[in-house]
């Protein structure tokens, strides 16, 4: 199948490699421009970018695709269909109905639930117990378009950087298994019910909030982990939480309970298992401590 394959960050990779391996013909890859990063703030071009060099596959790196002429150049390429997971870039119509079988996207949720930018971590915050990976036909609507086909596995516990590898993984192997038997699926309207929204995630989400209950702050921890890192703040320092266990213990919420920085939530508290000091690398929170003392009844912002 002739197709053009649409995707920017790590979590699009492992579908790109797969259409790849299975013998598409992947006429062209668009991901978004190169970004500054690092310390020199180099243009550094993305993950998808890399990848598609690697193979051999032109890349274009439109900043929009809503003028005449990229979606000229898009139409040119006479596709079967395009493959989009995480792009970044809003589709417009003439775009979508340019391949013969529309654009098909990799969706990190099962639709209907978590449309938007940020599935995985709302997944996470939320205490969803199952999540999964929706292929989705794509339309003008958010994340509005009919199904091809779901696969579910369990949050179980994991981290957003976990979990989004999993479904990554999860995501490529079902978008060829729906592109083999394309001509045979009849895909299905989303249920008008059951609707959520996953917005984006802002920074300053990802502060601490020890008056809710200890569960809840764990859920915090992994949903940010890896970014933007849930964190607390004492004495002029962002401490960053990677991971920690929750207990029954009592105190005032926000304090610590102890001298090994157990935390007092709302209801119950939580035992820090990794942390991170601006500027550091991981580390235990003995390590932590042993050079940045924090006592029992700490308060912390």
């Amino acid at each position: 199948m002739r197709i053009a394959f649409m995707g920017t960050p790590d979590f699009a990779v492992p579908t790109l490699d797969a259409l790849a391996a299975a013998g598409h013909d992947v006429a062209a890859v668009y991901s978004q421009p190169p970004s500054r990063a690092g310390r020199g703030k180099a243009r550094r071009p993305s993950p998808v970018h890399e990848r598609a060099e690697g193979l051999g596959i032109e890349v274009r790196t439109p900043v929009s695709l809503r003028d005449a002429g990229a979606q000229a150049d898009f139409a040119a390429l006479d596709l079967d269909a395009a493959i989009v997971a995480a792009y970044g870039l809003i589709l417009p119509v003439p775009i979508l109905v340019a391949p013969r079988h529309g654009c098909l996207n990799v969706h990190g949720s099962i639709l209907p639930r978590w449309r938007g930018a940020a599935p995985v971590q709302r997944a996470i915050l939320a205490g969803d117990e199952m999540t999964g990976v929706t292929i989705m036909g794509m339309e003008r609507g958010l994340d509005t378009g009919p199904m091809f086909a779901t696969r579910e596995t369990p949050v179980d516990g994991k981290t957003a950087g976990g979990l989004t590898e999993e479904l990554a993984g999860i995501g490529a192997a079902l978008m060829v298994e729906v592109l083999e038997r394309l001509d045979h699926i009849t895909p299905t309207a989303q249920p008008a019910e059951s609707v959520t929204y996953a917005a984006k995630i802002e920074k300053e989400e990802a502060r601490l909030d020890f008056s809710r209950s200890a569960v809840e702050v764990e859920r915090q921890i992994r949903a940010f982990n890896p970014f933007p890192g849930a964190f607390f703040e004492y004495g002029g320092e962002r401490i960053k939480l990677l991971a920690a266990d929750v207990n029954g213990r009592a105190g005032v919420p926000g304090t610590t309970i102890d001298h090994g920085l157990e935390i007092a939530c709302g209801t119950g508290a939580i035992v820090p298992s990794l942390v991170q000091r601006a500027g550091r690398g991981v580390m235990t929170p003995s390590e932590l401590l042993r050079g940045f003392p924090v006592p029992a009844g700490a308060r912390l912002g």
